[in-house]
Formats: structure tokens, sequence, C-alpha cells
């Protein structure tokens, strides 16, 4: 199953993807190892 998510980053920017394990990505998010809009905007929360 996918997964569409929708993060808020700090400066009040989004974020949106998708994948097949959720918690494993936002743990990706939440550690900077991910997309270059987030790492830079840390921290993230999940909106959707």
């Amino acid at each position: 199953m996918a997964y569409i998510y929708i993060l808020e980053c700090a400066d009040g920017s989004y974020y949106t993807g998708s994948t097949t394990d959720l918690e494993r990505r936002l743990w990706q998010h939440q550690q900077g190892e991910s997309a270059n809009h987030t790492a830079k905007r840390l921290p993230v929360k999940l909106v959707f």
C-alpha cells in the first residue's frame, strides 16, 4: 500500500511525498536523511 503524506516544516512551508513505509519515511525526514527541502527546515510535522 502506498501512502501520500503532507509535512509542515518549521518555517511554515509544506512538503508532499509518497511512500510504502510511512513510519520509516517520517523518521528519515526527522533525521535530515531525506529530501533537501525538509532537511533544511527541521523539525517537520505530519499534517496529512
